[in-house]
């Protein structure tokens, strides 16, 4: 009696770890083809993302619609932003690692930032009426978070090729492209760095909400990342 009391009980154990194990696989194998859940944990994009946040990205947008201005995208920061971690300014938004076999990502070379500049594009800041400009047009700028200017910190540059200019929403409190004028690479991000797009807030369960993709504006060249 004692032995077939015994026997369901190890089968349930079996049965739960190949269970665990399955759904760890398919985790791995969602997150590294489709999917990554990341964790915020700054300011420097506020108002759209708040510190706390857990972001869903696609790690496909960009397969079939290419990088564009106004693109919020998830990169490593490995050879252009990574020099923050040693550098003179803070980093206060590198993405954290939160519990990575649950599927939460991120580390230290992981980022989050909106595309300013495309390669090619003369990206500078500010003209004579305080807006940032992209090719001599200026830039509306609706997501920025609210009392910020475009950049207290003047910069004039052009994008190289097979790069992106990258700047926080919340500009006072972002560490981005600015911050790495004259180090190497001078905060330029390669388009083969960008890992996806973010298409869904999901947690907290009250801030649960789509990312819409901004609209490109009319006179938006776009670049394949690929």
């Amino acid at each position: 009696m004692e032995q077939t009391e015994r026997q369901p009980r190890k089968q349930g154990w079996r049965f739960a770890l190949l269970a665990l194990a399955l759904a760890v696989v398919i985790s791995g194998v969602v997150r590294s083809l489709w999917l990554d859940i990341y964790y915020i944990p700054s300011s420097s994009m506020e108002p759209l993302f708040l510190s706390g946040d857990r972001i869903l990205v696609s790690r496909t947008a960009f397969n079939a619609e290419p990088v564009r201005r106004g693109d919020v995208v998830v990169f490593d920061g490995r050879g252009s932003f990574a020099p923050l971690k040693s550098g003179r300014p803070p980093v206060l938004e590198v993405l954290s690692t939160a519990g990575h076999w649950l599927g939460v990502s991120g580390g230290d070379n992981t980022y989050v930032k909106r595309v300013i500049g495309l390669p090619g594009d003369a990206v500078v800041c500010c003209d004579a009426g305080g807006r940032l400009t992209v090719n001599g047009q200026q830039v509306a700028e609706p997501y920025l978070y609210g009392g910020d200017a475009p950049s207290k910190q003047a910069f004039s540059v052009v994008v190289p090729s097979g790069r992106l200019w990258l700047m926080g929403d919340h500009r006072s409190m972002s560490a981005d492209s600015r911050s790495l004028l004259g180090a190497p690479g001078g905060g330029m991000v390669p388009l083969d760095r960008v890992l996806g797009r973010p298409v869904q807030i999901i947690w907290p369960l009250d801030r649960f909400t789509a990312i819409p993709r901004p609209a490109p504006a009319a006179n938006t060249t776009t670049m394949n990342g690929q």
